[in-house]
């Protein structure tokens, strides 16, 4: 005769105090059938997990447990979001159980689809998903973003279950292997199918919320949305990297266009044809020093307060056009230009 498995319901809580008491005895009414039936041992538990709730739901969880001894409790120091609370729901009851089902508290999932579930594990799953058949009772704008993010996340290349949230069904085995990953920013939709085990399917239609009112918004599904694309998406890394390459040859082209429009002297009056002729002003500073080559002070001082105004972000860019400019347009050797100096000065001596 097959061992009968030990289930445990892991069920993650935040500020629940209004639908946790209509929803904990429909666990354990499920558990009680499901062993009455032999499905799962009698030493099923529901396993509670207070994601740091405000309100009174880790006192109702405590007073459950006192009630019965197939209620289960434990509480994080804060509230750290909905999927650390589901996985240290698993990682707890990982120790202690054969099978787990994690579901949510507010009573939309369907309860007695956990059957179809456990017949699965019987049939040799590890994995058993919970997809939901239809979105009827989601607003519209919930239903098109739901929709729309599942498809961005494929497009990603993120291997997700179509319509599964964190309704499903995995075995000690799976949960020994999930515990294995490092992630920090879970995302525990896409890391399931990531163990590589037989998996199955088990579709149910969704409830409205029995009590309450939810404590996903707008802002907590963005970030979810962020957290599955970046921990499970390379693409976006390759976007980026893509996007850089293309602006650094965009940049490259007009550099290359400033300089050839400096050398054919049609220098569209700007920001490359200011910081060309300010840095050629401060190159024909030092090569006067370097060739010897004298002048007055005023014209130096009036030369040095050009170079002064050239903006920093210019050096760069203005460097490299103003040393292909001065070669190009530069028609006297240094030779030449030494010669041609001293016989200025030997002309004035003479004078």
């Amino acid at each position: 005769m097959m061992k009968q498995p030990v289930l445990y319901i892991v069920v993650p809580c935040y500020n629940e105090e209004e639908v946790l008491p209509r929803t904990s005895g429909l666990f354990l009414d499920e558990i009680r059938e499901l062993s009455g039936r032999g499905k799962i041992s009698p030493d099923s538990r529901v396993l509670f997990v207070d994601d740091g709730s405000r309100d009174g739901t880790w006192r109702i969880i405590c007073d459950l447990a006192a009630q019965d001894e197939h209620y289960l409790g434990i509480r994080q120091s804060r509230n750290r979001g909905h999927q650390n609370a589901v996985f240290a729901g698993l990682m707890e009851a990982k120790d202690s159980c054969d099978i787990s089902i994690s579901i949510d508290c507010d009573g939309q999932d369907d309860i007695h689809a956990m059957e179809a579930m456990v017949d699965a594990y019987h049939d040799g799953c590890e994995i058993v998903y919970g997809v939901r058949t239809s979105r009827a009772t989601d607003t519209a704008f919930k239903r098109l973003s739901a929709e729309s993010f599942y498809k961005l996340l494929r497009f990603m290349g993120v291997d997700v279950v179509y319509n599964h949230a964190d309704y499903r069904l995995m075995s000690r085995r799976a949960l020994e292997e999930l515990a294995k990953f490092r992630e920090v920013n879970l995302y525990l939709r896409g890391m399931a199918p990531l163990i590589g085990f037989k998996s199955t399917s088990v579709g149910y239609e969704r409830h409205e919320r029995l009590a309450g009112k939810s404590h996903y918004p707008l802002g907590k599904m963005l970030a979810l949305a962020f957290d599955g694309i970046s921990s499970m998406s390379i693409k976006p890394m390759r976007m980026i990297a893509g996007a850089g390459v293309f602006f650094f040859l965009l940049s490259l082209i007009g550099i290359v266009w400033s300089v050839a429009t400096a050398l054919c002297g049609h220098a569209v009056p700007g920001w490359a044809s200011t910081a060309c002729r300010q840095v050629e002003t401060c190159m024909r500073i030092w090569r006067w020093r370097s060739l010897g080559k004298t002048s007055t002070m005023r014209s130096m001082a009036s030369a040095a307060d050009l170079v002064c105004r050239v903006p920093s972000t210019m050096w760069p860019v203005s460097a490299a056009v103003s040393a292909v400019s001065m070669v190009s347009r530069s028609r006297i050797s240094p030779m030449r230009m030494t010669s041609g100096s001293s016989r200025s000065t030997a002309r004035r001596a003479s004078a």
